[in-house]
């Protein structure tokens, strides 16, 4: 399984193809997906957490007790605490959202579904959804999960990842071709 797709390469792949066999063998496939959506929602809705995960400053010790105290916190427990717990004892907190990423390319692929990650600016409307899924259905030939992260850095447009296939309509990359042609020409 691991050979067959680039979501599950590197270590975080390993960790999320460990985690998706310990939940297939528990059927417990949606509610470690469950847990590990609200443990994705509690780190991108906190600076602080946001921090203790992505900095290499603090010991192995203080993430382990910090991220125990929030899952205990949010009571989530099971497969995805004991990962969660697991990867900030080894030290590879960073690479939580990539575990997370994988594990749920995993379930999709498993399932047959394709997951669309779409960036955007700022929140799409209904109408503006609609149409995304409707052109991303024509071009995949099946209906997506599209998952939706707002980021205003990218100024406008869209980028769409799908599987290994990226499509950068961005602002911030047109602009930033613009500046480079800019500079060979002068």
């Amino acid at each position: 399984m691991a050979g067959e797709d680039k979501t599950v390469s590197g270590m975080a792949g390993r960790y999320a193809l460990a985690l998706f066999e310990l939940a297939s063998e528990a059927a417990k496939v949606d509610e470690v997906s469950a847990d590990l959506d609200r443990f994705s929602a509690l780190v991108d809705g906190s600076e602080d957490l946001k921090r203790l995960v992505q900095s290499p400053v603090f010991s192995a010790e203080d993430q382990a007790r910090a991220v125990g105290a929030v899952l205990d916190a949010a009571k989530i427990g099971g497969i995805a605490g004991n990962l969660v717990r697991l990867v900030a004892t080894n030290r590879r907190l960073f690479a939580i959202a990539s575990i997370i990423r994988g594990y749920k390319g995993l379930v999709a692929r498993s399932r047959g579904e394709v997951i669309a990650e779409v960036t955007v600016a700022e929140a799409l409307s209904d109408a503006n959804s609609k149409t995304l899924a409707g052109a991303l259905k024509d071009v995949l030939g099946k209906e997506p999960k599209i998952e939706v992260k707002v980021d205003p850095a990218i100024l406008g447009g869209l980028i769409v990842k799908v599987g290994s296939r990226m499509i950068d309509t961005s602002l911030r990359t047109k602009l930033n071709s613009i500046k480079t042609a800019m500079k060979e020409v002068g």
